[in-house]
């Protein structure tokens, strides 16, 4: 199965506080985030093309992974991760593209359940039904099961997204033009969220609930990501 595979690591990381970019934060078991990502992605997928989305001090990263492409988002420190993941979809070739955050440290069992729905060229996101924190990007359902609102603002949440997600190719087209929409510094779950709203394009919620996937926002998420490890 060829997959298209993006990581979305432009950003500054601010909240975590680091002096390099997140993607790089090292790991107890000495990987990086980003190497733990790239090695869960070449551990499921063997035939892979992994496209990195850069900004904040771009040359670590691309001193430290020489053997991916990369796309270059010149206003990381003004957008928000709807333009780096713009971006990333108006260069890919023609198919599906999955795409995660940078900083998800997760089960490569994450990428072996959602092979399926890839095969299928089905568009999903990974969600986490047992948590439904306020910082985090939440959705709801529709009446047939698939994902009806997403933003961090959801009353009655099912449950929240994990940040690995996928757009089928019959809808990549509908969500490049939705992410154009988006303002500056909102989140890709917007333009996913104007996708199903104007376009009727149905997006499945894959449960991941049982597997471990944490974004690593705050040290606390970097101490359950060792933990895990």
């Amino acid at each position: 199965m060829n997959v298209q595979a993006v990581i979305l690591a432009a950003g500054m990381g601010t909240r975590l506080g680091k002096p390099w970019p997140k993607p790089l934060t090292p790991l107890r078991d000495g990987r990086t985030i980003m190497q733990q990502q790239l090695d869960n992605l070449t551990a499921v997928f063997d035939d892979l093309r992994v496209t990195t989305v850069v900004g904040f001090k771009l040359e670590m990263i691309l001193e430290q992974f020489p053997d991916v492409t990369y796309v270059y988002n010149e206003n990381y420190d003004r957008t928000n991760t709807n333009r780096s993941l713009l971006k990333a979809l108006r260069t890919s070739p023609a198919g599906g593209v999955l795409w995660m955050n940078g900083d998800v440290v997760f089960d490569p069992s994450v990428l072996s359940r959602a092979a399926d729905l890839i095969a299928a060229d089905e568009s999903f996101i990974c969600v986490n039904t047992a948590a439904v924190a306020d910082e985090e990007v939440k959705y709801t359902v529709d009446d047939d099961g698939y994902v009806a609102l997403l933003s961090k603002t959801v009353v009655g949440a099912k449950g929240e997204a994990v940040g690995i997600n996928y757009v089928a190719g019959t809808d990549k087209a509908a969500l490049i033009a939705r992410l154009a929409e988006c303002d500056d510094m909102d989140y890709f779950e917007r333009g996913i969220e104007l996708m199903i709203e104007k376009d009727a394009v149905r997006v499945r919620p894959l449960d991941i609930t049982d597997l471990f996937a944490v974004e690593v926002d705050f040290e606390d998420d970097l101490t359950r990501a060792n933990a895990h490890l």
